[in-house]
């Protein structure tokens, strides 16, 4: 009964797009206050970046594991294809952050 719930805290607990706002409909007003808490919400961005660099490590421990100690190369493959797109998700989520904070 509960499982709904959680995966909705497990999916807040790992991506951001909840906290922002949709800074392309409305009025002017409307759209320079979304820009506005956005740039405020943007402060949670490398708190997001540090989860994902966590899964990034230890995904690239297990495929490290894989490779060495159990000799699969092809078992490993998955496990580094996912922290590569991890560390892209992260990179992405960087350039927003850095964007969102400067004030051109």
């Amino acid at each position: 009964m509960n499982a709904p719930r959680q995966l909705g805290l497990l999916r807040r607990y790992l991506f951001y797009g909840w906290l922002f706002r949709d800074a392309n409909v409305g009025t002017y007003w409307e759209r320079a206050a979304a820009l506005e808490y956005n740039r405020q919400q943007s402060r949670w961005l490398p708190t997001y970046v540090l989860r994902w660099l966590m899964i990034a490590f230890l995904l690239l421990a297990i495929a490290r594991f894989c490779e060495n100690t159990l000799a699969s190369p092809l078992l490993s493959a998955p496990f580094y294809l996912f922290s590569t797109l991890i560390i892209a998700f992260d990179a992405v989520t960087l350039a927003c952050w850095a964007l969102l904070r400067s004030r051109w």
